[in-house]
């Protein structure tokens, strides 16, 4: 027993002399690791020595501490987007580990939202444009989407007044859709259709993918027809982090119009009877200009938790004035992401809620259309100081008298609330279901005062002051229901989705106005005062109205996904909706769609046999999708009033039918087609895609002619019209130098789009082979000036074709049998086709650079091949404008074709006389920064930087910025009213410039 006993100890003492030296040798490493770019922390990084499987993580602040041999000199970091780098080991030093971002690694797991999920990049088998936030250009906009002008080839993005700090962008994919259903895209946010895109922050935007094929769209069924637009916006992370991001905006007035000075005018007009010299020496343009104007916004973002429990908040406030007189946008916003997985992973919940409050003085774009036509030797003010009565000119009236007295202000109240909820049944299915409200409140205030000069002027008995209250609610509850199983089975890949969804439209509206309020200081705040519309007098004529509606959407869909050997992938998706808004003979529709990829770089007979070749995807999909953004209630017989009848001394408010019901009415239906090409080539150095298109719009909706009676009213909403587009597109991505220090990156977007409108009837309904749109205003009678025919493209302007001017100063045009008369002796019958207002194709460029801390953005972006109908000049550009009003300097100019159209018999005569080329070239972005790391505990890295917006715009248009003239729509190519009519109202285009810094704490 005792040999035992010291045989044991023998054997521990021995275990001791080579044990404890050995532990006494081990030493503990700690240290931090940060983002390279940033500064950022960085958690969960790998820390491992290198060669064995001693390693740790680092902690949410990017701390680690790792105890490993005496002997051990390297370490290798590690994470996922980022560089592997070795580090080395120095006894007592706390390292600081900072990680490179690996361009080539964060190109491989680029995922996209696909609608109801999202596919790794490579997975892709549709036509969808993924546009990071980082991507995005720096703007100063009342609009998140004027950061993606330009971005996205075939998604056309346009602001005929980016000045105005309340305006918002038209946006149209791919050509126009529709005659008189919406032509916007569905807007997806953080999963919710029919996400309010006027409640978003620029610097909240995660990332932006654009649904363009119809096999993506499908998805969502009747509101996919004009494309989706999916917006993810940044989530909480375990990240701790505090980040600011504010500037100060500067917008100058840019590409002007120039009319006569005083002198000028008195040399050419008055001296030549076509004005009167009242003494004045007034520059109307910059009286109702506010040049510069000032705008600011700041942004607050925190974020952090841990793995399990993190949150994202961000709060943001926007001060903004117009470039007239009035306009203004003050608003703030909130957004507040917070998520919850439980421990076992079982379950997590996801809540998102976003509010907005905003008080705007709404832009007065009269103005400066009153400005330009204005006798300068007019004063502002008369001799009494008080502003001046003008009853002379187009509008007769005082552009700074209106702009400064008149009121009108809107108050918005903007709330986004949605929570998901999410169980993981087993390891690959899972289901989720969706919450969310989307409301908007608008309260419209108008005020015009009893002190205005034309109301002093003329004394009227009623009506001296005006003011009114309206009142709009919009809000959208949603409910998304949505099952995931995905599963892997040797070379096979396969995600299965299914869901269902429900929304619920409401829509409310109240208004009322008055006149002769007994003191104008009431504003809008005392209606019943108002001696018109109550009181003694009670005219009552349209003093208070109000309206409700609201539709119901339902739907169920699925999805399959399926992947073999990562080469050969299918996608195929169907949706079944009903809407409340169709009629009971098509409350329900199909909306299949297909599409399949072949990555071909992954086969054997390419696979590691071209070098520069890394990969080669060709795709093509089909699908059906719908249109629904048209009114309620349009299939059915409503009823209206027909004024009062007396009856037996009684006054009865009589009512009859105001509609006629169609039971077949239904959606507009898409069909579409898609061929695409995805490569990356020169090691990912250049990367892009390409794509064809066909898009076939069908059942269009419009008014038509029906026999009275048997239908009470002579027209009735029907599907009727097709319209047809195709185009291609192509997106290029560049890494032209990629040295240590110095990088040079190039992105172009380019896209070419031609339609025909092909028919206006069917078997049902004839409509007449062509539209006359676009009425010209007075003076004189010019008519319309586009025409939308069966056979032709959208924008086709149609008048008569110039043959000059003669010694007289007369327009000569060609009459139909091609002999030529001046233009009052031709008729309607000789007008013809002349020119085209839609873009045939669009561009940019993208020029990124960086050198150490620098880094300097130049976007140029233009369209090309169309037409602009000049209107400032047709109205205000030649000797033969109408008496005592001022003109553009172009009409005393010899070197300008305008000079010479001296005869006033043929000055309201339109014709192609007045088209110019639109096509230009815009200087849009300049942004240059330096950004620094800072060794602080308080502030880890700032950003200084400046932007420079519309810096130049090369183009032979003369009628100011081309850009100003929208090219979205069924009436592209010319300057329109909200009636689809010819006006001059405009707000001018503006240079703007940003300062601003961003910090990271």
């Amino acid at each position: 027993m005792q040999v035992k006993i010291l045989r044991l100890l023998s054997c521990f003492a021995l275990l001791c002399l080579f044990v404890l030296p050995a532990m006494a040798q081990n030493k503990t490493v700690t240290g931090k690791v940060t983002d390279l770019e940033t500064g950022l922390p960085l958690p969960s990084v790998t820390v491992s020595v290198k060669g064995s499987t001693i390693g740790t993580n680092t902690d949410a602040n990017g701390n680690f501490k790792l105890s490993v041999p005496g002997s051990v000199n390297t370490l290798v970091v590690s994470f996922i987007g980022y560089k592997r780098q070795e580090v080395g080991v120095t006894d007592g030093a706390v390292l600081s580990i900072k990680l490179e971002t690996d361009q080539k690694t964060l190109k491989e797991v680029v995922v996209v939202s696909v609608g109801y999920g999202t596919l790794d990049k490579k997975e892709v088998s549709s036509a969808i444009s993924h546009v990071s936030s980082k991507d995005l250009l720096s703007v100063g906009s009342n609009s998140p989407l004027m950061s993606l002008q330009g971005k996205v080839p075939g998604l056309t993005i346009s602001n005929t007044a980016a000045a105005d700090p309340n305006s918002t962008p038209t946006v149209q994919l791919r050509g126009v859709s529709s005659r008189n259903a919406g032509l916007g895209p569905l807007y997806v946010i953080n999963g919710v259709p029919g996400g309010n895109i006027d409640n978003i922050n620029q610097n909240d935007i995660e990332s932006i993918d654009v649904l363009k094929g119809g096999a993506a769209s499908a998805i969502y069924g009747t509101r996919g027809s004009n494309g989706v637009i999916i917006i993810t916006t940044k989530k909480g992370t375990s990240q701790s982090r505090l980040f600011y991001d504010g500037y100060t905006s500067f917008d100058y007035i840019t590409n002007k119009l120039q009319v006569l000075s005083k002198d000028d005018f008195i040399k050419n007009r008055v001296d030549n009877k076509q004005g009167q010299d009242y003494g004045g020496n007034t520059d109307w343009l910059k009286s109702v200009s506010n040049s510069p104007s000032f705008g600011q916004k700041h942004t607050l973002q925190f974020s952090g938790g841990s793995g399990k429990t993190n949150f994202f908040a961000s709060a943001d406030y926007r001060n903004a004035d117009g470039i007239d007189l009035r306009a203004n946008k003050k608003e703030y916003g909130a957004r507040v992401n917070v998520n919850h997985t439980s421990a076992d992973n079982i379950f997590s919940v996801s809540l998102n809620v976003a509010p907005r409050y905003a008080n705007t003085n709404t832009a007065d774009y009269s103005g400066f259309n009153n400005a330009l036509t204005l006798n300068p030797t007019l004063p502002i003010y008369n001799s009494t100081g008080q502003y001046n009565f003008i009853n002379t000119g187009f509008f007769s009236n005082n552009p700074v008298e209106n702009a400064k007295m008149i009121q009108a202000q809107q108050e918005i109240k903007e709330l986004d609330m949605n929570g998901t909820f999410k169980v993981n049944i087993l390891k690959n299915l899972n289901t989720a279901v969706t919450v969310s409200e989307v409301s908007s409140s608008f309260k419209n205030l108008n005020f015009s005062p009893s002190t205005l000069s034309t109301i002093l002027h003329s004394n009227p008995v009623n009506k001296t002051n005006y003011a009114s209250q309206e009142q709009v609610e919009n809000d959208v509850k949603n409910v998304e229901w949505t099952g995931n199983y995905f599963a892997t089975f040797g070379k096979h890949d396969i995600k299965l989705l299914a869901g269902y969804s429900y929304a619920l439209y409401d829509y409310q509206q109240f208004k009322a106005s008055n006149y002769d309020f007994p003191f104008d200081s009431f504003l809008w705040n005392n209606l019943g005062s108002g001696a018109y519309n109550g009181g003694d007098k009670g005219n009552g004529q349209n003093a208070v109205g109000s309206t409700r509606n609201g539709s119901t959407l339902i739907a169920f869909f699925g999805r399959v996904n399926y992947v073999y050997d990562n080469k050969y992938i299918v996608t195929a998706s169907l949706r079944r909706e009903g809407s409340s808004k169709f009629g009971p003979n098509n409350k329900w529709g199909n909306f299949p769609a297909a599409s399949a990829a072949w990555r071909i770089s992954d086969e054997e007979f390419l696979k590691n046999k071209i070098s520069w070749l890394n990969d080669l995807k060709l795709r093509a999909d089909y699908g059906v999708t719908g249109n629904q953004d048209f009114g309620s209630y349009q299939s059915l017989l409503l009823y209206g009033g027909y004024g009062y009848f007396p009856f037996d001394g009684t006054t009865y408010q009589v009512f009859g039918p105001s509609q006629n019901i169609n039971p077949n009415l239904r959606w507009e239906k898409a069909i579409n087609f898609n061929v695409g090409l995805d490569f990356e080539l020169f090691n990912s150095r250049l990367s892009g895609s390409l794509n064809y298109y066909i898009r076939t719009n069908k059942d269009l909706l419009g008014s038509y002619n029906v026999p009275v009676p048997p239908n009470p009213q002579s027209q009735t909403y029907a599907n009727v019209g097709t319209l047809k587009n195709s185009g291609i597109e192509i997106q290029l991505n560049a890494s032209a130098v990629n040295g240590p220090k110095f990088k040079y990156d190039i992105s172009f977007a380019a896209a070419l789009n031609n339609n025909k409108f092909v028919s206006f009837s069917n078997d049902i309904y004839k409509g007449a082979p062509y539209l006359d749109i676009i009425g010209l205003p007075a003076p004189g009678s010019p008519g319309n000036i586009q025409r939308i025919q069966e056979g032709e493209r959208i924008g086709e302007f149609y008048g008569l074709k110039s043959a000059g001017v003669d010694d007289k100063g007369t327009l000569l045009v060609y009459k139909k049998d091609g002999s030529i008369v001046t233009a009052n002796n031709a008729s309607n019958d000789d007008k013809q086709f002349i020119g085209n207002g839609l873009p045939k194709w669009t561009a940019s460029l993208g020029n990124t650079f960086s050198y150490e801390n620098w880094d300097l953005g130049i976007f140029l972006r233009g369209n090309f091949g169309y037409k602009i109908f000049n209107m400032p000049a047709f109205y205000l550009g030649t000797p033969a404008t109408q008496a005592d009003i001022n003109v553009l300097t172009s009409a005393y100019n010899s070197s300008s074709k305008y000079s010479k159209l001296t005869n006033p018999s043929t000055a309201s005569i339109a014709s192609d006389y007045f088209l110019e080329p639109g096509s230009f070239v815009k200087i849009d972005n300049v942004s240059l920064g330096y950004s620094h790391q800072i060794a602080s505990k308080y502030i880890h890295r700032f950003r200084v930087y400046a932007t420079g917006r519309n810096l130049h715009t090369f183009t032979k248009y003369t009628g100011g910025d081309p850009d100003l003239i929208s090219v979205n729509g069924l009436r592209p190519g010319i300057n329109t009213n909200s009636d689809g009519n010819g006006t001059l109202n405009y707000y001018p285009s503006t240079l703007q410039l940003l300062l601003g810094v961003q910090v990271t704490f």
